[in-house]
């Protein structure tokens, strides 16, 4: 049985590459970094691997049982590996989907998306709080079909080191043939887009044909056509990386505690935005709001105007949101 991480043996590479882009963006793109916030990045990061390290050891111990009761043996032959590969970049996709439609899922997840900058600093804020959503039951499936959790480990470790080089704008376009099927830098600056028409689309981690196949696939305009704004709905406002890490289970449980009893599993489980008064919007509110200005301006012949955030997009921006290019 291999034992072999191969995220460990990326680390170096990413530093490097973190560093080679600081470069890039000086003399090409000054507004691309931001210090206070790679450096919440990098504590990210750091605590995600304290973190993994802490609580990792459940859903390994989860996957053995769930092994041990398997419906068949894959077993370590060649072919297993670029199977598992796919397959699991197949749950990554469903994982990632529910992380922003579910709020319970998204408490966590938003960590990843709250930084109102676009490079590869941003790849390393990853959740401290992964494990305790339960989100790794999605692999599940994989373990009782046959593959070795050891297995499915090593291909997760490489679909996290690919997705580390698409947040980037340095790269603008890949060929015609790669972005077709793989996930780029530019189909991830749209997932990571606040603008409407971006809202919840390009879940893939490596293959972007996922998104192709189940409908939430958009490509990215042309920067003079629709710049993009990064960051998440209701921007941080802060560089506390405590407030980063847990703001969204802190407004979560609020509103559990708040809520009537009728609606409290809703604000657990129901997507970002719902309120059981109509007080806020989901992405799909906000984007059908977006789309029936659109077909309004067209009908009237006239150029429809720019994207006026509401009053939760307006609020405590720390960080211009502007492309580096």
């Amino acid at each position: 049985m291999p034992d072999f991480s191969p995220v460990d043996y990326a680390v170096p590479g990413f530093v490097l590459l973190v560093l080679a882009e600081m470069l890039w963006a000086r003399w090409k793109a000054p507004q691309a970094y931001e210090p206070k916030d790679t450096l919440v990045s990098l504590a990210f990061g750091l605590g995600s691997t304290v973190a993994g390290l802490l609580l990792g050891g459940f859903a390994l111990a989860v996957f053995l049982a769930a092994y041990e009761v398997r419906f068949f043996t894959i077993g370590w032959a060649w072919w297993a590996w670029p199977l598992c590969f796919v397959l699991d970049d197949l749950k990554y996709y469903w994982v990632h989907r529910f992380g922003h439609r579910s709020r319970w899922f998204w408490a966590s997840h938003v960590n990843h998306h709250s930084s109102q900058h676009y490079n590869l600093s941003t790849a390393l804020r990853q959740t401290w709080t992964g494990a305790f959503t339960l989100g790794f039951v999605f692999a599940l499936p994989l373990v009782l079909i046959g593959f070795h959790p050891v297995m499915i480990a090593i291909c997760g470790g490489f679909n996290l080191i690919y997705q580390f080089w698409i947040h980037t704008e340095a790269i603008d376009r890949m060929p015609r043939w790669f972005e077709a099927v793989m996930n780029t830098p530019s189909h991830h600056r749209v997932h990571h887009a606040t603008n409407p028409r971006y809202l919840d689309r390009n879940y893939a981690g490596v293959f972007i044909v996922w998104d192709r196949m189940f409908g939430t696939f958009e490509a990215e305009r042309p920067h003079d056509e629709e710049p993009i704004r990064y960051g998440i709905v209701k921007q941080l406002g802060s560089f506390n990386l405590l407030w980063a890490v847990f703001h969204e289970w802190i407004g979560m449980l609020g509103d559990i505690w708040r809520s009537p009893w009728k609606h409290k599993l809703s604000y657990l489980l129901r997507e970002p935005g719902w309120s059981h008064d109509g007080s806020r919007e989901t992405s799909d509110m906000i984007r059908a709001r977006w789309e029936a200005r659109q077909e309004q301006a067209h009908r009237a012949g006239t150029q429809p105007s720019a994207e006026q955030p509401g009053p939760s997009t307006r609020e405590k921006p720390i960080a211009g949101p502007r492309r580096a290019a």
